[in-house]
């Protein structure tokens, strides 16, 4: 935890998932002449609260100073505490349009995403009872959540000006379909969140909630981001680093090999994203069998994007056999 430049401080907050191959959440403190930006605020626990406290005592830093709360989208790690923080600091919480819309229903009102992920997973491939492992493996997520509603909404190109710094937004769907980076273009400095991590590559699925084709406009998304002048990446998890334009490409690259292991997958018959899935080599040379049902559900829905990015590309055909999904090669 440190000032990691003139006036940002970056604060590791802990993970809340046992089974979770990351280590800490990023969040950020940006400072104004008339207070604080915080940028994602980690889960809303005992243990990440007291955390995020204690540097802020440290630091001589009063709750009342947190002015906005920027929250690049709404999964659990990244707005879980937002809510308790404003109630704490009175302070405005942003985020993108699309990302608000996600609240109720995500969090609140549940029923009807849980129908759809019901169908969704029978729909390309998944037997009944393997349904319903799939679709409650993130319940009780909520329970980590504040399900608080943004005071304002962001949209792609406006500025957000504190002290010495003038941000840009930047809507970055294929994570989350609302995702949002900030860009300071003199000082060359991208706030990341999800869209482009250092060491992992960002899960990016086709699930009731996505936006049309997410890895292809996650693609699109991250060669937007190749264009801009950036010396330091301040992402959402793991270190600060540089050149993000290698890693980018490597993330293109790790597509790319996905699609291929895909296409190797269907060269002797027509398959659902179910069966797919199961043939696919995942993260650490896990196997289907080695992932917890969360991560298999995650595995689905990473090689359905991948298959509707195929088929947008005519590179595979999809077809419908006694209400199943499948896919072949052209």
């Amino acid at each position: 935890m440190a000032e990691i430049y003139p006036g940002i401080h970056w604060i590791k907050l802990p993970i809340a998932l046992e089974d979770s191959d990351l280590e800490h959440i990023n969040v950020y403190l940006i400072k104004g002449s008339k207070g604080y930006l915080l940028v994602d605020s980690g889960w809303n626990t005992d243990e990440s609260f007291s955390t995020f406290h204690n540097y802020l005592l440290k630091n001589g830093i009063a709750f009342q100073e947190i002015k906005q709360i920027l929250v690049t989208h709404v999964h659990p790690d990244h707005y879980g505490a937002a809510g308790h923080i404003k109630e704490l600091s009175e302070a405005k919480i942003l985020m993108h349009q699309i990302e608000k819309d996600l609240i109720k229903p995500r969090y609140i009102d549940m029923n009807e995403l849980l129908a759809l992920t019901d169908k969704q997973l029978s729909d390309n491939g998944a037997s009944e009872d393997e349904v319903e492992t799939l679709r409650d493996a993130t319940l009780g997520l909520e329970n980590y959540i504040i399900a608080t509603q943004p005071d304002t909404t962001l949209h792609d190109g406006e500025t957000i000006n504190i002290g010495t710094f003038n941000f840009r937004i930047i809507w970055t769907p294929g994570h989350s379909s609302g995702h949002i980076c900030l860009y300071e273009p003199e000082k060359k400095i991208l706030f990341s969140g999800d869209h482009i991590l250092p060491k992992i590559t960002p899960n990016v699925g086709l699930h009731p909630h996505s936006i049309d084709n997410p890895l292809g406009r996650y693609i699109e998304s991250l060669q937007q981001i190749k264009k801009l002048d950036i010396e330091l990446t301040l992402p959402g998890h793991d270190e600060p680093f540089k050149n993000p334009k290698r890693r980018i490409n490597e993330i293109i690259r790790h597509h790319n090999l996905r699609n291929q292991e895909i296409l190797t997958a269907l060269e002797s018959d027509g398959k659902s994203a179910y069966k797919i899935a199961q043939m696919i080599t995942w993260s650490n040379n896990n196997g289907w069998d080695d992932l917890p049902p969360f991560h298999q559900r995650m595995a689905v829905f990473e090689t359905l994007a991948h298959l509707e990015m195929m088929a947008t590309e005519g590179r595979v055909d999809k077809y419908s056999h006694q209400g199943v999904y499948y896919y072949k090669q052209k």
